[in-house]
């Protein structure tokens, strides 16, 4: 189970929608069609999702949105690859991680660039030097 920024045991509709991208009419509707969404519900009929019924949702909709399923043939994925689905899921979210992460990576170097960066202009040297790097 992934633990989530806030640490919660359950997560209204709203937070789920706003945590997936999901409108809560789609929440609803997946509810209803994927019996491995199981949210708990008060007396007033209020949904409260766990972190799973969380990582369903996400994948439900890489399966549907993303890879183009229908309904149907994201339920028999889920049925007969489930592993296999969640497990290709998990590798393409840590690609996009890392490659956020090196991309802000990138971009405070190119950053610290800009401003450390000074020109060498009497000695006749070319290239740049900083605080820490000769880039020569």
């Amino acid at each position: 189970m992934r633990i989530y920024p806030d640490n919660k045991i359950y997560y209204s509709i709203g937070k789920v929608a706003e945590m997936t991208g999901l409108t809560i009419p789609t929440i609803r509707i997946w509810e209803k069609e994927f019996d491995i969404i199981k949210p708990k519900k008060n007396r007033k009929g209020d949904r409260f999702f766990t972190p799973d019924d969380i990582d369903h949702l996400k994948l439900i909709k890489h399966l549907v949105k993303e890879k183009g399923y229908k309904v149907e043939g994201a339920k028999r994925i889920l049925r007969d690859e489930y592993k296999a689905a969640k497990d290709k899921m998990d590798v393409l979210n840590n690609l996009k991680l890392l490659r956020d992460f090196l991309e802000s990576l990138k971009d405070a170097i190119d950053q610290r660039g800009k401003h450390k960066s000074t020109q060498l202009p009497s000695s006749g040297k070319s290239g740049i030097v900083t605080d820490e790097f000769d880039l020569r």
